[in-house]
């Protein structure tokens, strides 16, 4: 997990970039939310991304896309599956890098 110092209170905060695809991720929203983050990370690369609320729950990514080709399969269940098994190969590798174990990322 990578983490952050909270803005507004001081205090170290652990997150996983999976959870900006987990409609129940960051404390169910309820915590600091990262998705958009992580969404920047893949738009650094390139990639268009989406992201929308999830009822009254998360920010999550809804599409990631280039050249008008869609990385996130058709049937996914948004919100609900684990991202390591439906993104492509090259894109877990690259969130992967962009948010280590154990380094500090800035919201």
């Amino acid at each position: 997990m990578s983490f952050c110092i909270c803005t507004t209170c001081g205090s170290r905060y652990a997150w996983a970039w999976e959870e900006a695809f987990d409609k129940f991720g960051f404390h169910d929203g309820d915590g600091l939310v990262m998705t958009e983050t992580v969404a920047d990370a893949l738009r650094a690369a390139d990639f268009t991304v989406r992201t929308e609320v999830f009822g009254f729950h998360n920010l999550v990514i809804t599409a990631i896309e280039r050249d008008g080709r869609s990385f996130i399969p058709d049937g996914t269940s948004l919100g609900y599956a684990d991202p390591r098994a439906y993104l492509p190969d090259d894109i877990v590798p690259l969130l992967d890098a962009a948010f280590p174990e154990h380094a500090e990322v800035q919201p």
